[in-house]
């Protein structure tokens, strides 16, 4: 990946060589891509033939021009903008960059003379190499100090035996650098894995998304349903047969092979798919978390033969599957019907929904619940949950509260002897609870 702050440039004296306002167009350009952004050879010469004609020292007329060649959407736009200004700098940035550069060799030498101190004993240095000094200087504090410690302890053995104690001390550093090692590429691995944005969008609680973000998880969600679509699938192939022996069926078998019948044959047993009966809270921020829930659950073909949709706040609504095509739609069909950004009460939504005729849940349905558990009447809304298990058999809860925090929320606790509660605060959290319905 392209370090942004590794090749800042004076966005000020670059017109006093084109060669180099070119060369830094295209590493610019090159940075865009690794950020997402589909920034072209054409775009980039375009950019150089506009740039060309324009007075480098109005730095955001330079912005301004690049920003509508390369970002066209405003979650482009934003990328843009912190981009540039960590890579385009002023002159009085580039100085204070430089003088930062400056303290850091300088820090640094003095941390290697003090590392050069420590890992020497009895007027000889430790027989360790660059990397393994270069890991004692990132060390923390602490850390050092107490090998330190350690050594000065032994210090008038090493003079004694310097053989046997020198040997010891040095067993006792290398321990530690190499713990510290394997820490670091512990964290380093981390941090590479998370430096992907799609990977990193997985495990971010929903409850911190932008606007700007809905468009990329909402394809993110695609891509997984086909996944999870797939492997629902093979589970399903690779189960055996599970039905009745098929006589006529082993008969012909038999027949082709001079009458024996070696190889059975059996009735396939087709797997019925679920009716599932969802209730979806729409009150306030809960909009968003229920919109990526029941994206999920439409994109799984295998989960379900027949849904019927709810949603409540104070009051409950039916809306119909073409609703359900995405996010934007949902939210739109949401806000019509005027239960968004209301209370919730989930005792009078399910009073409501026990009294729809015909019955909504049977011994076939499963009710399916979105909704952190934050009601009013909380009393009625247990009373009202027990009756709807005792007509549906499964109730399943998906709360986008992370479980960490559910000590902390009291109508949790409560709802939970109830029914079973999945917690759902990322999209992988998400992803994991739809294949449990789903299997």
């Amino acid at each position: 990946m392209i370090n942004p702050t590794a090749h800042t440039t004076d966005i000020t004296t670059m017109h006093d060589n084109v060669s180099i306002y070119l060369e830094r167009i295209s590493d610019f350009a090159r940075l865009l891509r690794t950020r997402g952004l589909a920034v072209g050879l054409s775009e980039t010469a375009d950019a150089a033939l506009l740039l060309s004609e324009t007075d480098f020292t109005d730095r955001e007329r330079v912005k301004n021009t690049l920003r509508a060649l390369f970002a066209k959407s405003q979650a482009e736009q934003e990328i843009f903008d912190r981009s540039f200004d960590l890579y385009f700098v002023t002159a009085e940035q580039k100085k204070a960059i430089e003088e930062a550069e400056r303290a850091a060799r300088e820090e640094y030498e003095k941390q290697k003379a003090a590392a050069k101190k420590d890992l020497t004993y009895n007027g000889q240095p430790m027989d360790l190499d660059e990397s393994m000094r270069e890991t004692y200087m990132r060390m923390p504090e602490e850390v050092r100090e107490r090998l330190r410690q350690i050594k000065d302890r032994f210090k008038d053995d090493i003079e004694r035996s310097p053989e046997l104690y020198a040997s010891f001390i040095k067993s006792v550093f290398m321990k530690s650098i190499m713990e510290q090692q394997l820490a670091m590429e512990d964290a380093a691995a981390q941090a590479e894995a998370f430096d992907d944005p799609e990977l990193e969008m997985l495990f971010r609680d929903i409850s911190d998304f932008h606007e700007s973000d809905i468009p990329k998880a909402t394809a993110l969600i695609g891509r997984l349903g086909k996944m999870l679509n797939g492997e629902i699938q093979a589970k399903n192939a690779g189960s055996g047969h599970k039905g009745k022996l098929d006589f006529k069926r082993t008969i012909r078998k038999g027949l082709e092979t001079g009458g024996s019948l070696y190889r059975l044959a059996y009735k396939r047993r087709h797997k019925r798919r679920k009716k599932l009966v969802l209730l979806c809270d729409v009150s306030g921020s809960m909009i968003q978390f229920s919109a990526f829930a029941l994206e999920f659950i439409q994109s799984l073909s295998t989960i379900s033969e027949a849904s019927r949709t709810f949603i409540f706040s104070e009051e409950l609504a039916e809306i119909d599957r073409a609703a359900l095509v995405n996010t934007e739609t949902f939210r739109k069909q949401v806000k019509a019907t005027g239960l968004f950004g209301r209370g919730t009460n989930l005792a009078s939504a399910l009073s409501q929904l026990l009294a729809l005729k015909p019955p909504v849940l049977n011994g076939s349905t499963m009710l399916i619940i979105l909704s952190d558990t934050k009601t009013v009447n909380v009393k009625e809304t247990e009373q009202l949950l027990a009756g709807a298990k005792r007509l549906s058999g499964n109730i399943i809860w998906l709360n986008p509260i992370p479980e960490r925090k559910w000590d902390y929320v009291r109508s949790i606790g409560r709802i939970s002897g109830i029914c079973q509660m999945i917690p759902c605060s990322t999209l992988s959290d998400l992803s994991r609870a739809v294949l449990r319905i789903a299997m």
